[in-house]
């Protein structure tokens, strides 16, 4: 036995590195409701410390753990309190963290049954309550991805797969080149991943037909052209600007006449269908082919969890296909068929642990709750003179600006800089905006009357600024 294995087997018989480790992470879960939610200055310039060429010996693990707990932890954002709202980031429900740090000592890889049968059958599991709780067909198919970029990948790729194999193409062995023509369809308000998706599949951003918007971001039904069998129309469950939802009952409708494939890109969005107030706005899901949702934003679990979601097997494993000698597969669920991926961790575990731990009226809670703080922002700052919110506040996103696009941006990193909550800004019709996302469980009303201060302490400063 080597002298590094010694000190590696020790290292987990004395358990001294994996109590430090615990140490640490309580130590920042009781200080993340009162940090600055972004790092300060000093602990921004203090990350140069990382900034050395790799020593030749080995060191102590503790001198290690001590290193990234010094400054790493002051340069994190916090993310996990109940006063980041700068992207639809999702805090992480503490049952979720325990979870996820218990599969962090399984380290499973639920690529196939017998590499993990804890990871397959809570795959096997989740799938049918997700199934249920969007209400989409009984044969979906699930797969468990990093997030909606991914996700929206593998659902296009089973798009892309089942229209040429209705054309007699067998993509797998004949690829693009001549090829049937595929008809992309969606809305000028399309998030960047379904176009990164689109370029990376080879269906080029030039050939989308793109469809005009309302004013509140969602796809105008009577604009959308005559569609068919060769077509993949894309629409959008939150806007992620407004948070507005397409008209999805009368567009798959029509769609689904034509015989085209729907896909709904719902990342932060589609849990609206699991809230009784607000299931409204998801009316039709299930009329589509395929979607795409994330874990970590609306339901909270921790980085990273995507889920992506298709009515076709067929088209899904085909499209992700595997496979090798060595390969063993099992009369249980294989999660590799399902996902890009044969290497991955199994964010299985925590998605689980937070479903089982809510329930569905739980989850009904966590996300109405979201709802409500993004309207009480929305009525305060409102009746700020100098604010205007620009959106109808539909589920967990607010979109604010100024008198001035100058005044928008000036206020915005006045906010930033003040760091008692941090928002990113954006660009709705032309016009700067600020773009505010409730995603956190601990979101409190205080944290928005906080909120709602800072604004207006931040207004405060650039006027006086502006007219010294």
């Amino acid at each position: 036995m080597s002298k590094l294995q010694q000190r590696m087997f020790l290292e987990i018989r004395n358990k001294e590195i994996f109590n430090q480790v615990q140490r640490y992470s309580f130590e920042y879960m009781e200080t993340i409701f009162e940090r600055n939610v972004f790092p300060t200055k000093k602990a921004l310039n203090d990350l140069s410390i990382f900034e050395e060429e790799l020593q030749e010996d080995s060191i102590s693990a503790k001198d290690v753990l001590e290193l990234l707990n010094t400054y790493g932890n002051p340069a994190t954002t916090a993310t996990l309190g109940g006063k980041y709202f700068g992207f639809v980031t999702g805090s992480a429900i503490p049952v979720g963290l325990a979870a996820k740090s218990l599969g962090t000592f399984w380290d499973q890889a639920p690529s196939m049954n017998v590499l993990s049968p804890v990871g397959s059958k809570l795959e096997s599991v989740v799938e049918e309550w997700l199934v249920d709780l969007f209400s989409l067909p009984s044969k979906t198919s699930v797969g468990f991805v990093s997030g909606t970029s991914a996700a929206n990948l593998c659902a296009l790729a089973a798009a892309r797969y089942h229209i040429l194999k209705k054309n007699n193409w067998d993509i797998n062995e004949k690829g693009l080149r001549n090829s049937p023509k595929i008809r992309i369809v969606t809305s000028k308000h399309a998030h960047s991943t379904v176009l990164k998706a689109i370029g990376i599949l080879g269906l080029g951003k030039e050939n989308i037909e793109w469809i005009d918007v309302d004013n509140q971001g969602r796809i105008i039904p009577e604009l959308i052209p005559p569609l068919d069998r060769n077509t993949i129309l894309i629409l959008q469950a939150g806007n992620v600007n407004s948070g507005a939802f397409d008209d999805f009952d009368l567009i798959c409708e029509k769609a689904n006449v034509a015989d085209a494939w729907v896909h709904i890109d719902g990342a932060f969005g589609l849990w609206a269908k699991a809230v009784k107030e607000l299931n409204y706005l998801t009316k039709g899901i299930e009329k589509a082919s395929s979607w795409a949702v994330d874990g970590h934003k609306t339901l909270n679990t921790p980085y990273d969890c995507g889920i992506v979601m298709c009515k076709d097997q067929e088209a899904i494993t085909s499209a992700l296909h595997m496979s090798g000698s060595y390969i063993v597969e099992s009369n249980q669920r294989d999660g590799m068929f399902y996902t890009p991926e044969m290497s991955r961790r199994a964010r299985i575990i925590e998605l689980w642990a937070i479903l089982k731990y809510l329930g569905k009226n739980g989850i009904d809670e966590l996300i109405l709750t979201m709802h409500l703080r993004a309207k009480q922002f929305a009525i305060a700052i409102s009746k700020i003179e100098g604010f205007y919110v620009e959106n109808e506040i539909v589920f967990n996103q607010v979109i604010v600006r100024c008198e001035t696009d100058e005044a928008t941006e000036q206020v915005m990193h006045t906010v930033q800089e003040l760091r008692e909550c941090w928002l990113g800004g954006s660009s709705w019709f032309g016009k700067k905006v600020m773009r505010m996302s409730v995603c956190s469980w601990a979101t409190t009303e205080e944290n928005i009357a906080k909120t709602v201060k800072s604004f207006q302490k931040a207004l405060a400063l650039v006027l006086t600024k502006t007219n010294a």
